[in-house]
């Protein structure tokens, strides 16, 4: 006799690591955005094209293709790093070396502790530029969920990039260490950093 089983009967893990089934999202805010959906193997193969395709990409995964572009800051391109190219399995091995380190120092579940430094990392005011009487001004604005989460990923993975580039120090160490600052709210973190001065900001335009 034959079992059919569905899909939500079989549970992975994250790099076959690390569980997901019992993490919380605790800003609500980005409870629709964040995607922990248990998968066996984190490729989308890129087919995240339609309205809100991002939100149907798992958080780490979206982490992976972010670090492809790590030495890019707007539209001044710097050198990408040797380390983290555009190589797919590449950068899969540097978040799971860095989830190692997470686990080691902070004997907590890494995928979790990535879920905190978003949450802690991601701004909810910044500015934009209205054009009024032919002159412009800076506008404060609210950040919509999923901008909230495009930055916070961004901003841990360019912290990781300055903490490494042309230092001892390598790319696996310094996302770990990236991560585990946003997760604690500390100030030597560059996406807390980036954060407060987004918020900053904003204050002043309103």
């Amino acid at each position: 006799m034959k079992i059919k089983m569905s899909e939500k009967d079989i549970k992975f893990k994250i790099f076959d690591l690390y569980e997901t089934e019992n993490i919380i999202i605790n800003d609500p805010g980005l409870k629709n955005v964040i995607n922990l959906n248990q998968k066996l193997i984190l490729k989308s193969h890129g087919r995240n094209t339609q309205r809100f395709g991002q939100t149907k990409v798992n958080v780490v995964e979206r982490l992976i293709n972010r670090l492809g572009v790590s030495g890019h800051r707007g539209k001044k391109h710097k050198i990408i790093l040797g380390n983290s190219s555009g190589k797919y399995t590449k950068n899969a091995k540097i978040v799971l070396g860095a989830f190692k380190i997470i686990e080691e120092r902070t004997k907590k579940n890494p995928v979790e502790v990535l879920i905190r430094a978003i949450e802690n990392s991601a701004p909810r005011d910044e500015i934009t530029t209205i054009e009024y009487g032919g002159a412009r001004y800076p506008q404060a604005v609210d950040v919509s969920p999923l901008r909230r989460l495009n930055l916070a990923i961004k901003h841990l993975v360019h912290g990781a990039s300055e903490r490494a580039f042309g230092k001892k120090k390598n790319i696996k160490e310094a996302l770990a260490e990236e991560i585990i600052l946003a997760s604690e709210e500390n100030g030597e973190s560059y996406a807390i950093k980036k954060k407060i001065e987004s918020e900053k900001q904003a204050d002043s335009a309103r």
